[in-house]
């Protein structure tokens, strides 16, 4: 969802950013060099988006302010 220039929801990403102050959108680190390794080159991301380190960790300190994980 976050890949530059592959995005089916890219103009909605940016609208909502500009909109919304406390928004934020984050690819995590793992994923992201995973996906770079198998296409051979760095998977751009749209301007938007961060990159963190971790996913887990993130969720864990999300989830340490009361913020809930819900797993489709």
């Amino acid at each position: 969802m976050l890949i530059d220039g592959r995005s089916p929801v890219a103009n909605n990403i940016a609208t909502m950013s500009l909109e919304m102050d406390n928004l934020s959108f984050a690819a995590f680190g793992y994923t992201r060099r995973k996906l770079s390794a198998k296409k051979g080159e760095d998977i751009a991301l749209l301007d938007e988006a961060n990159t963190l380190p971790s996913g887990l960790v993130r969720l864990i300190e999300l989830q340490e302010y009361g913020f809930a994980y819900v797993k489709p």
